[in-house]
């Protein structure tokens, strides 16, 4: 029989990850699957247990969470010999991941759509020792997003976000930076640095329309000028997918990227603190396998 590892943090998604887990359970019963839990207790067990799948050779790793359970599973797979088809049940804030995907944020749904999955090859980042699927971030909505509340989190979901960037961005001073990619070198002063994998961030689906989970590539969105006038044409063309045409908005398609700044400079990646500059970021592409809803596909 094949083998799945179940990884669940309990305490995730107002604490729904319970109420889920025999659904779950169930649907990977129904797919042919012996199911082990693992239930996650302190940040890094989810990546702990997913390495532990690879190096046991399970045929599937199911994770159910937030943002940072689903990030630290796929860290655990990534760059090992040998990795087990992955996917995963989305009870995070911004889910970002999950939309790329066309993953159901309905958790029911998403559960459902398991057994008519397809696989999908997809792209991750590595930047030091460390793995993202959507964003890494520098300046000020970087720093912003420590400020977000638990509370804010809840009422006010990915805008909560968006709300302390806002505050960031007409006040934070610009940073001058270096950067060297494979297209060339840009260097300059900038509010912010995104660097996407995606076309969803922060929960909007259009910051990046062309990219693909698949395509190898960064979407490297620099903004240079984010006085409140600027920024405030800025969100509508974020609003529309048009961000790359916005005069103050340089943008860089790169297989890596080395970023280097005067002071050293936090960073942000998938929402969780990062380090500091100078780094380098490198696409792995096509580097796991998803089940992924049909639409989803190649």
């Amino acid at each position: 029989m094949k083998r799945a590892m179940f990884i669940i943090n309990p305490s995730s998604g107002k604490e729904e990850a319970p109420v889920y887990k025999e659904l779950v359970i169930e649907a990977l019963s129904r797919m042919g699957f012996e199911t082990e839990l693992r239930e996650t207790a302190k940040e890094g067990d989810a990546t702990r247990f997913a390495a532990d799948a690879c190096k046991n050779e399970f045929d599937f790793v199911m994770a159910m969470g937030g943002d940072g359970t689903i990030n630290e599973s796929v860290a655990g797979l990534a760059e090992q010999p040998y990795k087990p088809l992955f996917s995963f049940i989305p009870l995070g804030t911004v889910n970002d991941f999950a939309r790329a995907l066309g993953i159901s944020l309905d958790p029911e749904e998403a559960i459902a759509a398991l057994e008519t999955g397809v696989v999908k090859k997809v792209d991750i980042a590595k930047v030091g020792d460390r793995y993202f699927m959507n964003i890494l971030a520098l300046g000020a909505l970087a720093e912003a997003t420590y400020h977000v509340t638990p509370e804010q989190k809840t009422k006010l979901g990915a805008f909560a976000y968006l709300l302390e960037g806002l505050k960031a961005l007409t006040h934070d001073e610009e940073t001058y930076f270096e950067i060297e990619h494979d297209q060339g070198r840009w260097e300059g002063e900038a509010k912010l640095v995104l660097a996407a994998l995606t076309n969803s961030v922060g929960g909007f689906e259009k910051l990046a329309p062309d990219a693909q989970t698949d395509d190898g590539l960064l979407h490297l969105y620099i903004v240079k000028n984010a006085a409140l006038p600027a920024f405030v044409r800025m969100a509508g063309e974020l609003m529309i997918g048009r961000l790359e045409h916005d005069p103050a908005v340089d943008v860089i398609h790169a297989k890596s990227v080395s970023v280097k700044t005067k002071e050293p400079l936090d960073c942000n990646i998938d929402g969780e603190a990062g380090f500091k500059t100078p780094f380098t970021i490198e696409v792995l592409p096509k580097h796991i396998e998803v089940l992924v809803p049909p639409q989803d596909a190649d």
